[in-house]
């Protein structure tokens, strides 16, 4: 019964540290990306400070989620170095408590966590993101400043009449389709770029991209300024996302039909596969955080909990979400099949806790 309480003691000590460690990344992500964000838009015309605040809200679960490994790390190491100077562990132990008992609430607080960011997080982070960026492109569309990044073409798509168009932006509502800052180059069949159309805003409909506020060009004529243009489309929406929207920008719940119709169409699917595995080891990974920070934060504070030691246990951590993000580059390259890139930093990760404390607490 002791041992049961004690077990509820440290998994609610751990849920109120991660608490905290989110809420302090989460103002800090909102602060710097609204600097950033005023930087880049404050000229045009449709920003204001609010606006501009409620875009960069958007933003902030997106950049939690990233981040939410690191924070149960600090929050596991925070609340066992807390427990440990406290004589708290000393007690449990003195009780006959091993090492094992006392961090079972902390992986318990882990896999919860980690459920958290996948089903819950995720998709408010892929969603509010995707929001934010249909909301800043509707600015560049209304304004004429030239701050931004470098267009790069990513879609190409036949044209009536034989040729193609290639179709360039500067910026994709993942969901809906839309690009802010279009262009559209119309080649013919002979290899000759026809004309150039700038569209503030081109958006998919049902075999047809409508290209809004277009300006036309043509070798040798004036440009034209039109309201509205048609450009007919063959291509699937689902084949358009797999080539416009990042697997990021993908809800969890949406990555299963991406990677279906990936397939259907002969594209590669592993990038999608790969963010869809990644998602399901999280609270694996949150786990293996919790296993590293443990390796760290259990010495008896009468020998001392020194700063080398704490700082070792964070760059553990931090080479453990290193070999993560090879492996998931790897497994989105396809140079490896996507489940092993997913798992196998974490279960190395858990491997080697268990390993430590067998040896340090069991040995």
């Amino acid at each position: 019964m002791q041992a049961r309480t004690l077990q509820v003691y440290v998994f609610l000590r751990v849920l109120r540290m991660v608490g905290y460690f989110t809420l302090a990344i989460a103002a800090l992500a909102l602060l710097v990306d609204f600097t950033e964000l005023s930087n880049r838009t404050g000229s045009l015309p449709d920003y204001t400070a609010l606006r501009a605040l409620g875009i960069s809200a958007m933003r902030v679960p997106f950049i939690l989620q990233v981040a939410l490994p690191f924070v149960m790390l600090f929050a596991t190491i925070a609340t066992l170095i807390a427990l440990n100077r406290k004589y708290e562990l000393v007690v449990a132990r003195a009780a006959g408590m091993s090492a094992w008992q006392f961090l079972t609430p902390t992986w318990a607080a882990a896999l919860i966590i980690g459920l958290a960011g996948t089903l819950i997080l995720n998709p408010l982070a892929a969603n509010g993101f995707s929001l934010a960026q249909a909301i800043e492109g509707s600015w560049r569309g209304s304004g004429t400043s030239g701050l931004f990044e470098t267009r790069e073409p990513w879609l190409r798509q036949g044209r009536e009449g034989g040729g193609a168009f290639i179709i360039t932006a500067k910026t994709v509502a993942g969901q809906q389709v839309s690009l802010y800052e279009a262009t559209f180059l119309e080649i013919g069949a002979d290899q000759r770029v026809l004309a150039r159309h700038d569209a503030d805003r081109a958006r998919l409909e049902e075999g047809r991209w409508v290209l809004e506020a277009v300006t036309t060009s043509v070798a040798r004529r004036r440009p034209v300024r039109t309201d509205q243009m048609i450009v007919p489309t063959r291509l699937d929406q689902e084949a358009i996302r797999q080539a416009l929207v990042p697997p990021e920008m993908v809800p969890i719940y949406s990555l299963g039909r991406q990677i279906e119709a990936a397939r259907s169409f002969g594209v590669p699917a592993a990038p999608f596969s790969m963010q869809y595995h990644s998602l399901i080891a999280l609270p694996a990974l949150m786990v293996a955080m919790t296993m590293i920070a443990a390796t760290v934060s259990l010495r008896f504070v009468r020998f001392g909990q020194s700063a080398r030691l704490i700082v070792a246990g964070v760059a553990a951590g931090f080479l453990l979400y290193v070999v993560t993000a090879l492996a998931k580059s790897f497994g989105g390259a396809g140079a490896m099949p996507p489940v092993v890139a997913a798992w196998l930093p974490v279960v190395g990760g858990i491997l080697f806790g268990i390993g430590y404390l067998l040896n340090h607490e069991d040995g």
